[in-house]
C-alpha cells in the first residue's frame, strides 16, 4: 500500500534549490523512482526531460539522469522549454513520462519537478504515491528494485529537433491561411522557458516583435519580468512602440496579454473571449467553460449571457484539467492566465493561448480592446484573517446563516467566497459585486462573523 503523499504537492515537488526536499539525492531517487514505476507499467523505456532557465536546472537534470539511466530506462534530454512543451513532446515521441525541472513564476532560487504521464497528463496522485513510496525505502534504506548492469543500463540522448516540433505543433494551431503581418507585439519571455519559442513563432507568422525577458542567464528568470510583472509591457505600448503585448511566466504555462490602450487582459477575460468565438462556431464543447472558484463573478455572468455554463473547481490546474476530462469540455483555465484548450494540448500552455486570441483578432478585425468588452469585470475585496480555529465551514452554523443572508442581499449580481488558505494560516473572505458600498459592508459583516465564530488568531 503506498505511504501517504508528503513529498508531492498539487503540482509536483518544489523548493529551495539543494535544500529538502529540492536537492540532488532526492532527485536522483525520484528519477529512480519514476523509472522504477513505469516501467512495471509498459514495454517502452524512455522519459523525457526539460526544464526553464534556472542555475539549478543543471544539477537537477544530472541527478534525474543519474536515477533513470540507473533503472535501465533512456532519458530524452530536450534543454529549456516551456512546460507545456514537455507534454507535447511526451506524446509526441512515444515516451512513457515527461518531466519538467521548473519552479513556474517563483524566484530563481526555487525549483521543482512536475511529471506527466505518457498521455501528456500530469502523472496520477496514485502513481505519485508509488514513486513517493520509492523514495522513502531509499532513505530509509528499507530496500530497493533491482538495478541493471552491462548493457540494460539505460542511456541519455539529447533530441535536438525538439525546439522545431514544438514551434510546428504551435504554429499548426494558428489558421493556415492568416498571417500577423502588419502587427507590432510586445513580448515578454519572462527569461524563462519560452525565450526562443516565442519569438520564433510570432515572427514565422509575421509578426514584428519587441522584446523583454529574453535574456536568461540562470538567476533573472521572473526577476521584475514576465506575467507578474506587465509593468514594462504596458508602458511599451502606451508609447507606442508596440500594437499590443503578450507576456509569459517562467516555465511558459501562463499568458497574461495587454490590449493596444496599455490596459491587462487576465485570464478570466481571455476565457470570456475565446468561450465566445468558440459558442459562435460550435466548437465550445457541452456549452460549458471550467475555471475556479476564484475566477471573477463577471465571467460567470459574461457566459450565463451566451447559453454557456460557467463550472467551477477548487483553485489549481489540476482540478481545472480533472475536471475538462472528466465532463467532457475542452476549455477551462485560472485568472492568473493559466488556460487549457484541450483540443490542442493537455495542459496551460501560454503561446498556444495567445495564438487563439491572436487568431480571433485577425479573424474578426477586432482589437483587443474592443474583444474584452463583452465581459465587465466586477468589483471585489477580499479581506484575509487570521482566526483562532480552523473547523469547516460548512459545519460552523454562524458563518452558514450569514453567509446565506448575505447572499440574498447581494442577490444575481453578487457573490460571497469564504475559504481557508491552503498555505497560510488565514480565512479568506471574498466579495463581489456591482455595488461597491454593499460589497464592503458585506465584507465587513461576514469579517465580524467570523472573528465571533472562529475567534482571533491575532499573536499565535
Amino acid at each position: 500500500m503506498p505511504t501517504q503523499r508528503n513529498i508531492f504537492g498539487t503540482d509536483g515537488v518544489r523548493g529551495v534549490a539543494n535544500v529538502h526536499p529540492m536537492t540532488v539525492e532526492m532527485a536522483m531517487g525520484i528519477g529512480q523512482g519514476v523509472a522504477n514505476v513505469l516501467r512495471s507499467h509498459s514495454s517502452r523505456h524512455k522519459i523525457m526531460i526539460g526544464k526553464d532557465t534556472r542555475l539549478s536546472g543543471y544539477m537537477l537534470e544530472n541527478a534525474l539522469v543519474a536515477g533513470i539511466c540507473s533503472m535501465g530506462v533512456d532519458a530524452l534530454l530536450v534543454g529549456p522549454l516551456p512546460t507545456p512543451a514537455i507534454a507535447f513532446l511526451t506524446r509526441n515521441m512515444r515516451a512513457d513520462a515527461g518531466i519538467v525541472i521548473s519552479a513556474s513564476h517563483n524566484p530563481y532560487q526555487d525549483n521543482g519537478i512536475k511529471i506527466f504521464a505518457k498521455n501528456g497528463f500530469k502523472l496520477p496522485d496514485a502513481m505519485e504515491a508509488q514513486i513517493e513510496e520509492y523514495v522513502n525505502n531509499l532513505r530509509d534504506q528499507t530496500g530497493t528494485a533491482p538495478r541493471p548492469t552491462a548493457q540494460a543500463v539505460g542511456k541519455a540522448k539529447r533530441i535536438d529537433d525538439a525546439l522545431g516540433r514544438y514551434i510546428v505543433f504551435l504554429k499548426n494551431s494558428f489558421p493556415g491561411e492568416y498571417t500577423l503581418d502588419g502587427l507590432t507585439i510586445a513580448v515578454d519571455c519572462a527569461n524563462g522557458a519560452t525565450y526562443k519559442v516565442a519569438p520564433a513563432v510570432l515572427s514565422e507568422l509575421g509578426a514584428q516583435l519587441k522584446l523583454i525577458g529574453v535574456d536568461p542567464d540562470g538567476t533573472n528568470i521572473n526577476a521584475g519580468v514576465g506575467s507578474l510583472y506587465p509593468e514594462r509591457l504596458q508602458q511599451m505600448v502606451k508609447s507606442g512602440q508596440a500594437d499590443m503585448g503578450v507576456a509569459f511566466d517562467g516555465d511558459g504555462d501562463r499568458l497574461i496579454m495587454v490590449d493596444e490602450e496599455g490596459e491587462i487582459i487576465d485570464g478570466d477575460q481571455i476565457m470570456a473571449i475565446c468561450a465566445d468565438d468558440m459558442i459562435g462556431r460550435g466548437s465550445l464543447k457541452k456549452a460549458t467553460v471550467v475555471a475556479t472558484v476564484m475566477s471573477n463573478l463577471g465571467l460567470e455572468l459574461c457566459l450565463r449571457d451566451r447559453g454557456i455554463r460557467l463550472l467551477r473547481t477548487k483553485v489549481g490546474d489540476r482540478y481545472v484539467v480533472e475536471a475538462m476530462v472528466k465532463g467532457g469540455y475542452n476549455l477551462g483555465g485560472e485568472q492568473s492566465g493559466h488556460l487549457i484548450f484541450l483540443d490542442h494540448n493537455t495542459t496551460g500552455d501560454g503561446v498556444l493561448s495567445a495564438l487563439q486570441v491572436l487568431s480571433i483578432m485577425v479573424l474578426t478585425g477586432k482589437p483587443l480592446s474592443e474583444l474584452k468588452r463583452i465581459m465587465t469585470r466586477m468589483p471585489q475585496v477580499l479581506i484575509n484573517l487570521r482566526v483562532g480555529s480552523r473547523p469547516p465551514i460548512s459545519e460552523v452554523p454562524g458563518m452558514v446563516k450569514a453567509m446565506r443572508q448575505h447572499e440574498e442581499r447581494l442577490g444575481e449580481n453578487g457573490r460571497i467566497l469564504v475559504r481557508y488558505s491552503g498555505t497560510e494560516p488565514l480565512l479568506r473572505i471574498m466579495v463581489e459585486a456591482l455595488d461597491q458600498d454593499l460589497m464592503n459592508d458585506v465584507a465587513q459583516a461576514l469579517k465580524q462573523t467570523a472573528l465571533k465564530e472562529l475567534g482571533s488568531g491575532e499573536g499565535k
